[in-house]
C-alpha cells in the first residue's frame, strides 16, 4: 500500500495540467486522495506579507467602482470572451494567460469578438484553472478609503500552487502591496467563492471556512477555533461580523456564490426552488436563522429578494440536475452580468436584476457549458477595486405608508475619501422625463455624515432620486453607480396599516423536515403569551427545550441543531397554559 500512496502522490504532482484540460470548480478526484493521504503541505511558489496589514482595513463591496476586472483564461473561451466584451466597455479587463500561446490565443478570439482592446491587458501570469474568485486576490482598503491592498488565502486546492501564487504575481504587476494568511498562527485557507460581504465589516459564508479551518483539517491551517477564524479576519480583512451558515446537502462545494448575494448593504438575492426541492429547505432555514439573528450594517432588517432557479435542461433539479444558478452574477460598475440558461427562465431573473437596478446596462452570459462544473460567471471573475475610491453608502428611503403630516424625506449618506469631502448633493425628480432638481447635503457633524431633505410629495408620487459627492481633491462619485440613468425611487401615499390582535397560536410546517442540521420551528402567535417548545423522541422523553419563555406577536423562528441527533422520529411539541399541539420531524 505504501508504494500504491508513492505512484498515486507521483502522478497528482506531477505537470499534467495542460492548457486543454478544465479543472472543475471542486476536488479532483486525484486531489481528494491527496487531501486524504497527505496533510496539504504545498506553499506557494510566491507568497506576499505574511503578517496582517498595519492599519485598520475595510474590505470591498462588489458594487462599488472598480478600476479593473481580473479573469484566468484557461476555460471556457466563448463565455470568457462574452465576458471581456462586456466588462471592457466599463473597465480595464486583466486576462492572466498561463503561456504565450494561451495569450496569443484570447487575443485573437478577442479582436474578432470586437472587444474594447485599449481597455484589456493579456499578461502571462501562471495558472492552474479559471476559477479566480476562488483563488484570486481580495480587495481592502487601508483606513476605509486609503491604500488598496491585496488579501490572499491559501487556496484549498491541492495541486494548484500556480492559482494559489497568483494574488502575489498579480500585486506584483499592479504594485500593489499583498498580504497573506500563510504562516500559523494566522494560516487559513478560504476560497472567494464561499465569502460575500457589505462593505461596511459585515460578510457571509457557510460553515465550510470552519470544517476547513477546524481540528484534522488539511491544510495544515491553526488548527482554529471560531473565534480564531473571526479574528483572522477582522485582522486581515476589517470583517467585524462573520455570519456562517449551514452548508448545503446537494451544493457538495458548500460557496455561498451559488444560491445568494448581496444586491446591497440591507438587500440579500436568495436562490429559491419549489417547495421542498433540492437545497431549498436548507436554504429557507439558513435564510431564517439570518433575518431572525442578524440586522445589516444600518441596523435594521435585511430585506430579501427571492430568484427561482432554473431546472436543468433535463427539468430536474440538484442532485439529479445540473446546479444552475442566476445568483452567481457580477457586478462591473455600470454594468451587471447574469448567467442565462434557457429563455422561459432567464426573462424573470433579468427582469428582477433590471428592476432592482434600473439605469444599469443587465447582460446575461450563456453559462451552459460549464453549470455542470459547479460554477458560472461571479466564479471565474475577480473584482480590483479603485485605487482611489470615493466611498457612498447610502440606505435607500422606504416607501411612504403615512404621508398626511406634510413631512419632508431626509437623504443621509456616509460619504468618505482621503482627500476629504467639499460638497454632495441629492439630485430628485417626481419625472424621469424631466430635469432632475438639486439640494445640497449639509455635514451631520458626526463623522462622515451627510444628511438633505427632499421636499413634501403629493399622495400617490413617485419620486426618483441619486447622490453625488465631490472630493477635495475634485474626484466626483456618485450612487448608485449608473446615475443619473440610474436611481433609487420610493412612492409616497396616506395608506395607515394596521394589524387586527388576535389569540390565535399556531407551528407551521417545520424545516427542512427531514432535519441534517439547522431546522426551524416557526410559530405564529396572535398575541404575546408563554409558550414552552420541546424536542421529544418518539418515547416521549424531552431531548431538547428549544424555547421557553414569552412569546412575541406575530411570526418568530425558533432552532435547533439536528446533526448531532441520531437518525429517527422526533416530535416538537409547542405547549401554553390552555393547550398543546405537536409536529413530527424526521432526522436523517
Amino acid at each position: 500500500m505504501k508504494y500504491l500512496v508513492v505512484i498515486a502522490f507521483s502522478i497528482i504532482c506531477s505537470p499534467i495540467f495542460s492548457q486543454e484540460e478544465i479543472l472543475p470548480r471542486g476536488f479532483t478526484p486525484e486531489e481528494r486522495a491527496l487531501l486524504e493521504w497527505n496533510n496539504f503541505t504545498q506553499i506557494p511558489s510566491a507568497v506576499g506579507i505574511e503578517t496582517p496589514p498595519p492599519y485598520p482595513v475595510r474590505h470591498m463591496a462588489e458594487w462599488e467602482e472598480l478600476q479593473a476586472l481580473a479573469i484566468a483564461w484557461r476555460a471556457y473561451p466563448t463565455i470568457l470572451t462574452q465576458i471581456v466584451v462586456a466588462a471592457s466597455q466599463e473597465v480595464k479587463v486583466l486576462i492572466f494567460c498561463d503561456t504565450e500561446t494561451i495569450k496569443n490565443s484570447a487575443d485573437t478570439l478577442l479582436q474578432v469578438a470586437g472587444a474594447n482592446l485599449t481597455n484589456v491587458e493579456l499578461i502571462v501570469v501562471p495558472n492552474n484553472s479559471v476559477w479566480i474568485r476562488d483563488y484570486g486576490p481580495n480587495c481592502v482598503y487601508a483606513n476605509d478609503v486609503e491604500d488598496l491592498n491585496f488579501i490572499d488565502w491559501v487556496y484549498n486546492r491541492p495541486s494548484r500552487p500556480k492559482d494559489d501564487a497568483l494574488p502575489t504575481e498579480a500585486g506584483a504587476y499592479l504594485n500593489i502591496p499583498v498580504y497573506s494568511t500563510t504562516l500559523n498562527p494566522e494560516r487559513m485557507a478560504n476560497t472567494g467563492g464561499n465569502f460575500m460581504s457589505d462593505g461596511m465589516g459585515k460578510a457571509f459564508a457557510s460553515k465550510l471556512i470552519l470544517n476547513e479551518n477546524g481540528p484534522g483539517n488539511p491544510f495544515n491551517a491553526g488548527p482554529h477555533t471560531e473565534q480564531d477564524i473571526d479574528n483572522i479576519m477582522e485582522d486581515y480583512m476589517g470583517i467585524n461580523q462573520f455570519i456562517k451558515m449551514e452548508t448545503l446537502p446537494y451544493d457538495d462545494i458548500h460557496h455561498i456564490d451559488m444560491h445568494m448575494r448581496l444586491l446591497d448593504e440591507e438587500t440579500m438575492l436568495v436562490g429559491e426552488y419549489p417547495s421542498g426541492i433540492a437545497d431549498g429547505p436548507q436554504i429557507e432555514a439558513n435564510l431564517q436563522y439570518v433575518l431572525d439573528n442578524f440586522n445589516s450594517g444600518f441596523g435594521t432588517p435585511y430585506k430579501v429578494v427571492r430568484v427561482l432557479q432554473p431546472p436543468a435542461a433535463n427539468g430536474a433539479y440538484p442532485p439529479l440536475g445540473d446546479y444552475r444558478t442566476y445568483t452567481n452574477a457580477v457586478f462591473v460598475n455600470k454594468t451587471i452580468l447574469v448567467p442565462i440558461y434557457e429563455p422561459q427562465y432567464d426573462s424573470i431573473a433579468l427582469g428582477i436584476y433590471r428592476e432592482y437596478y434600473p439605469g444599469y446596462k443587465v447582460v446575461g452570459i450563456n453559462c451552459n457549458s460549464m453549470i455542470s462544473a459547479k460554477g458560472a460567471l461571479h466564479c471565474i471573475t475577480k473584482e480590483i477595486g479603485s485605487t482611489d475610491p470615493l466611498w457612498i453608502v447610502h440606505k435607500r428611503l422606504p416607501d411612504v405608508e403615512n404621508n398626511n403630516d406634510l413631512g419632508d424625506y431626509q437623504v443621509a449618506a456616509q460619504i468618505k475619501h482621503r482627500s476629504g469631502i467639499a460638497s454632495a448633493q441629492v439630485y430628485y425628480t417626481i419625472d424621469t422625463t424631466q430635469a432632475y432638481e438639486s439640494i445640497a447635503m449639509q455635514s451631520a457633524g458626526v463623522g462622515d455624515d451627510w444628511v438633505a431633505s427632499i421636499p413634501h410629495q403629493v399622495n400617490g408620487s413617485q419620486v426618483f432620486y441619486y447622490i453625488s459627492a465631490t472630493a477635495n481633491s475634485s474626484k466626483t462619485q456618485v450612487r448608485p453607480l449608473a446615475a443619473p440613468m440610474g436611481y433609487y425611487e420610493f412612492t409616497v401615499n396616506d395608506v395607515i396599516s394596521a394589524v387586527a390582535e388576535t389569540n390565535e397560536l399556531k407551528m407551521e410546517a417545520i424545516y427542512p423536515n427531514p432535519a441534517i442540521a439547522t431546522t426551524v420551528v416557526p410559530i405564529f402567535a396572535g398575541n404575546t403569551m408563554d409558550a414552552t417548545l420541546e424536542l421529544h423522541d418518539v418515547f416521549g422523553r424531552n431531548i431538547k427545550t428549544i424555547f421557553d419563555g414569552r412569546l412575541q406577536a406575530g411570526m418568530s423562528r425558533h432552532y435547533f441543531n439536528a446533526s448531532n441527533l441520531p437518525p429517527g422520529t422526533y416530535l416538537v411539541s409547542l405547549k401554553t397554559a390552555t393547550e398543546i399541539s405537536s409536529r413530527k420531524v424526521i432526522v436523517h
